[in-house]
């Protein structure tokens, strides 16, 4: 600890409080000389009362405690297209320590206009693939276990072992309920979101809650796809719903706030109208 000392510097934090902080370099030095991962570290300064600075902003809302939850924390994201990328990187910029991804898709052209983690020079190359690099650029101290194939009812328990969360980025009906019963099983809560045109919904759903059935009736016989296949998905709007997705997670994780557990969160960007519809139960 008196190495951390010894490194730290007092910063003003968003209230103009000084803080005690710790630049990403001094952390980096600190764990190389004390043979830690950079994620170690990371914990061992918040615990010491040290902040890395690269989190300063977030500890006015979710505390230095609630940012060493953070780091400790499992978060599954099946889909690393549209809604999983800006998830992912949220996530890793939050500081959530472990994120498992799961998708068995590489980049086309199409993804060009929306996903954040497609480049013209990764077309063909593998989504689950550019979220490790990606995040490996962000934050150094955030574990990625990639998992280059489609989730399955045989793979997805095996795959999703150790989540928290499952965070659902996925854009077929037979995939998100298919994910539903796997997450029910695990015994973890998923958060839904889906897109099209202007428009995106979010809600969470713990094992037990009616879930998606409450928005799309019973599972047999659900379409493929929504209206997204009439309507399209801009650049914007799957940004607009994996920022209230990650929001719903980081509640989950810290027990902070109410989530959108029972309610349907529907977001219509063209109109400038932000409902929330409630789907049976209490929300918590």
């Amino acid at each position: 600890m008196r190495k951390v000392a010894v490194l730290a510097r007092e910063f003003p934090g968003p209230d103009g409080t000084p803080r005690r902080v710790l630049a990403h370099a001094d952390l980096v030095q600190l764990a190389r000389e004390e043979g830690l991962s950079q994620k170690t570290a990371e914990m061992f300064s918040l615990r010491g009362g040290y902040i890395p600075l690269r989190y300063l902003r977030n500890i006015g809302t979710i505390g230095i405690d609630g940012q060493d939850r953070l780091l400790q924390a499992t978060v599954g994201v099946v889909g690393a297209g549209g809604l999983g990328g800006g998830v992912i990187e949220l996530l890793a910029r939050m500081g959530v320590g472990r994120l498992i991804v799961i998708d068995g898709d590489s980049f086309e052209d199409n993804n060009l206009n929306r996903q954040l983690l497609s480049r013209e020079d990764r077309l063909g190359s593998s989504k689950a693939g550019a979220a490790q690099e990606r995040v490996a650029a962000i934050n150094s101290a955030v574990e990625v276990v990639t998992n280059h194939l489609w989730l399955t009812g045989e793979n997805g328990a095996a795959l999703l072992s150790g989540a928290e969360v499952v965070v659902d980025c996925l854009d077929s009906l037979p995939a998100r309920f298919l994910l539903e019963g796997i997450c029910r099983d695990l015994g973890v809560p998923m958060v839904h979101g889906a897109i099209g045109g202007f428009m995106g919904q979010v809600m969470t759903i713990f094992p037990g809650d009616e879930g998606l059935g409450a928005i799309y009736g019973p599972p047999t016989g659900a379409p493929e796809r929504g209206v997204e296949t009439r309507l399209g998905n801009p650049a914007a709007t799957p940004t607009m719903v994996a920022a209230w997705q990650v929001h719903e997670v980081v509640k989950i994780l810290l027990g902070k706030g109410q989530t959108l557990r029972h309610r349907l969160l529907i977001m219509d960007a063209e109109s400038g109208e932000v409902r929330v519809i409630g789907t049976g139960g209490n929300p918590q």
